[in-house]
């Protein structure tokens, strides 16, 4: 009996050399638990290919085409997969792919009534099956021109792709969606992402997330200067991350009395770049207890005041661990671009303002030599700051 299944095609998973079952292992499991709502689904690997469908008969999570499609969505969703296609599974000799071939074109006209031109793929894998994949392409396309004379062939530009592969079942699909590449979430360490309620940091945690690092999140709040609704953004922002990244925790730091105190006893051209500085240290500090090895950031060089080349340098001065700014060559709009693609931008450009947009200055120093930090920080007790953002107030949600 014919039913729905899954194809996932793996990409740069597949040239990895002596240690590529441990990176497929992870794939694998990442799509366990991103699927695990959907009912009991066996997931199986062969070759550079993951093949999904349920162990019921009767799982309702392939119940039907729009349920099956939420699985689709899911499954590209998981970084290491390139794309995903719906197909049908079925056993059975050349005649019944004819005419399973012949039913699944007719479906596939009913909901695009505008397809005028075809072409047939086929891949056979089973090498004991008598006709060989040209033979397969010629006599199925043969039966669809027979069966559709509205249908035309056109192996150039055609407007669906009919693919046929032969293996120990046979498979229909038509189709493909497109993943987001990159490599399993747990293959490449862990790393502390700072978090605030704009465009640029969601982005670069789904960036490192993409090259295989599992990401916690700590964002800075400043209530009642910074609203609960601010709060309440940051957290969706790390859920919509979290799509991609797997579950995380955010790390929710009171930050209120230590940006008034750098208000109050710091030149003001020079707090944007001490904020950052205690910022990256209680970031750190967090990150040790998490087993984080890095720290990321949404910067990108010469975007604003504090991420001048001088600015970042003495920025990094405060913490040993390495950080990640996988933005810093991206201009606004290339980064505008990601965060529409991941779903984030319409969260992220909601009207409430984060801490270093409360307390920018004016007129920001943009090239600090060491001489000014030293002067920014003579009168500010840097060590209890840090003290007090780690362990006053803290809040910790598991996303």
């Amino acid at each position: 009996m014919a039913h729905n299944v899954i194809l996932a095609r793996m990409g740069e998973v597949t040239l990895k050399g002596l240690n590529r079952g441990k990176f497929e292992a992870q794939l694998i499991t990442n799509l366990r638990y991103r699927l695990r709502h959907f009912g009991k689904l066996s997931i199986t690997q062969s070759q550079s290919r993951i093949w999904i469908e349920a162990k019921e008969d009767e799982n309702p999570a392939f119940a039907g085409e729009e349920a099956s499609k939420e699985i689709l969505t899911a499954v590209t969703q998981v970084f290491g997969i390139v794309s995903a296609s719906l197909a049908l599974k079925f056993e059975g000799d050349f005649e019944v792919i004819i005419k399973e071939s012949l039913s699944f074109v007719e479906k596939l006209l009913a909901e695009h009534p505008n397809y005028k031109t075809f072409k047939v793929e086929a891949k056979r894998g089973d090498k004991s099956f008598p006709l060989n994949s040209p033979a397969i392409c010629m006599e199925v396309g043969g039966q669809i021109l027979d069966h559709f004379p509205a249908l035309s062939v056109d192996v150039h530009n055609p407007d669906f792709i009919l693919n046929v592969e032969v293996r120990d079942y046979n498979y229909l699909y038509s189709g493909k969606v497109m993943g987001h590449r990159g490599l399993p979430v747990g293959t490449a360490g862990k790393g502390m992402l700072l978090l605030s309620g704009g465009i640029d940091s969601p982005v670069a945690g789904y960036m490192m997330a993409s090259r295989g690092m599992q990401i916690d999140a700590v964002y800075f709040h400043s209530f009642p200067y910074t609203s609960e609704q601010a709060k309440q953004k940051v957290i969706d922002l790390a859920k919509i991350v979290s799509r991609y990244s797997g579950k995380m925790n955010l790390y929710i730091v009171n930050f209120t009395q230590i940006q008034l105190d750098m208000v109050k006893n710091s030149p003001q051209d020079m707090i944007t770049i001490t904020m950052r500085r205690v910022m990256l240290q209680i970031a750190e500090e967090l990150a040790k207890k998490a087993n984080c090895k890095a720290l990321i950031t949404g910067e990108s060089l010469g975007q604003v005041a504090s991420q001048t080349l001088e600015a970042i340098n003495i920025t990094n001065e405060v913490v040993d661990m390495p950080v990640f700014r996988p933005l810093i060559g991206l201009d606004k709009e290339a980064t505008c671009d990601l965060s529409r693609k991941i779903g984030a931008f319409e969260t992220s450009i909601l009207p409430y303002e984060d801490c270093c947009t409360v307390f920018v200055a004016k007129h920001p120093k943009t090239h600090p030599k060491h001489k000014d930090i030293e002067e920014a920080e003579s009168k500010l007790d840097i060590k209890a700051m840090v003290e007090q953002g780690v362990n006053t107030g803290l809040e910790i949600i598991e996303i």
